[in-house]
């Protein structure tokens, strides 16, 4: 279901979660915040929401997610706006010694 005056967004899927959504590493999808986008991802690809997303709903800690050049943590997180042609990348930290 595509909401009225909801933008076309991409979501950027990082190589180590491609396997959530059949390899893809780019998603295309109409939305009016972050939050809806990701519940459209809940639907459409579960297992990469719940490597996003924990029980409740919420951004995993280690898990940024930004829109553009702009991380969600910074300001309004899930209930950040969309406006058409923005990119959302998830992008899961990477840790090392």
């Amino acid at each position: 279901m595509i909401m009225q005056n909801a933008a076309t967004v991409t979501i950027f899927v990082p190589g180590l979660l491609r396997h959530c959504c059949e390899g893809t590493p780019e998603l295309t999808m109409a939305a009016m915040s972050v939050r809806a986008a990701f519940e459209q991802l809940e639907r459409r690809y579960p297992s990469l929401y719940r490597s996003v997303c924990d029980e409740t709903g919420a951004v995993r800690r280690h898990v940024n997610i930004f829109v553009n050049a702009f991380n969600t943590r910074d300001g309004n997180g899930l209930d950040t706006a969309l406006l058409a042609g923005d990119v959302i990348t998830i992008l899961p930290a990477v840790s090392g010694g």
